[in-house]
């Protein structure tokens, strides 16, 4: 029989009634015995969470394809005839038009031949002219039958080839002024200057592998981008038009942003896609017409093509409302019985990376939950608090 002792009874008593009110502490703190629930015991409260009315909205979807800036015409400006550079007219990167004066070559062997030719002319007028001066002297006999008629006929074709002579003469005129004419090198566009690899004394010739120079024409410009065969896939479905050319016909106007990343003010159209796949890139050359009044684009030049879709109906929620799972996104949805339920989306970004244009799993009318998702979990209860909207974006990127 075990016997306790008075001090040892009032210790043991204390130390459980210590451990009882620890006890009772911590289930008042877990909201009951299961450790879930208020203070009372309770189920755990509702908490009030922002949430948004999905809205459709009108906005543009657009994408940037890096592209090559050329003139609509680059002319290569070379020599038809061989000489020394006697006078170059125009320096590197002037604006010039059509006609105005390039390059002079000095060929002497040019003027020759034409005072060569101009003094031949001379020699079968002569001639020419002495022929028919003896058909008019053999007609008369013949006519009195003093003489035979055959000399008369000898005569004429005496005539006939000294004018052949002389159109001979004038064609060689003709040439040699022709190649003198080739000395003086004139622009066959407007546009402007490049470099010019040959300074003055420099010979030159026909068969010079360097042109004198290059003319680019650039009242308007073509813009060269290129398309992945997945994107080309989605542009041949997305527009209307039963061939390619239909479908470029039905494509909006677009635009260029330029290397400092300023959107050049005139818009272009895409008029020109090649539809073949490249297979050592994979992708699809297509080419787009700008107007260059001003002069502000060059050939060579960088930029990139974006395109534009407009699009009605289009819901918009920030990024912040999404999450990802195994790959895929999703946003919190309020259902009926105003707990948060988990629902997929496909989303599109916007430039700013701020918001998604969603494109399936919403439904215009549905709220979605704006904030605080981390912490909440399929099925919880929540208290929504409509806000009026979130910041206006009014444009969109679309993927390719």
């Amino acid at each position: 029989m075990t016997t306790f002792l008075p001090g040892r009874t009032a210790l043991l008593l204390a130390l459980l009634s210590v451990a009882a009110c620890n006890s009772k502490k911590k289930d008042d703190e877990a909201g009951g015995p299961g450790g879930k629930g208020g203070k009372d015991g309770g189920p755990q409260p509702i908490k009030d969470y922002p949430v948004l009315v999905v809205k459709p909205d009108t906005v543009t979807l657009f994408q940037d394809y890096p592209a090559t800036i050329q003139g609509q015409q680059n002319v290569e400006i070379r020599p038809k005839v061989d000489g020394f550079v006697e006078a170059i007219y125009v320096d590197e990167g002037a604006s010039v038009k059509k006609g105005q004066k390039l390059f002079h070559i000095s060929a002497p062997q040019y003027e020759q031949e034409v005072r060569t030719a101009r003094a031949g002319i001379k020699t079968a007028e002569a001639d020419v002219n002495a022929a028919r001066m003896g058909v008019e002297k053999v007609r008369p006999l013949v006519n009195k039958g003093i003489i035979s008629k055959y000399q008369l006929e000898g005569a004429q074709y005496t005539l006939q080839a000294k004018e052949a002579a002389l159109a001979q003469a004038q064609a060689t005129l003709s040439n040699a002024l022709t190649n003198l004419g080739y000395t003086t090198i004139t622009s066959p566009v407007d546009g402007v200057m490049g470099t010019i690899p040959n300074k003055i004394g420099s010979l030159v010739s026909s068969t010079s592998a360097d042109p004198l120079t290059t003319i680019s024409s650039i009242g308007s410009v073509y813009a060269y981008f290129s398309l992945s065969e997945k994107a080309l896939l989605n542009f041949a479905r997305r527009r209307p038009g039963n061939t390619l050319q239909d479908k470029l016909a039905n494509v909006p106007d677009v635009l260029l942003v330029l290397a400092d990343g300023s959107v050049y003010p005139y818009h272009g159209r895409v008029k020109t896609a090649i539809g073949q796949i490249n297979t050592e890139t994979g992708a699809s050359s297509f080419r787009a017409t700008f107007p260059n009044p001003q002069g502000l684009l060059r050939s060579g030049s960088s930029g990139s093509v974006r395109t534009q879709q407009p699009l009605d109906d289009a819901l918009i929620i920030p990024q912040s409302a999404t999450y990802e799972l195994q790959g895929k996104r999703f946003a919190y949805v309020v259902g009926r019985d105003t707990a948060a339920h988990a629902a997929a989306i496909t989303v599109v970004p916007t430039p700013d990376g701020a918001s998604f244009v969603v494109q399936k799993g919403l439904k215009a009318g549905q709220q979605v939950v704006l904030e605080g998702i981390s912490g909440l979990k399929e099925g919880s209860k929540i208290r929504p608090k409509v806000v009026k909207s979130v910041p206006k974006k009014e444009d969109v990127a679309a993927g390719s």
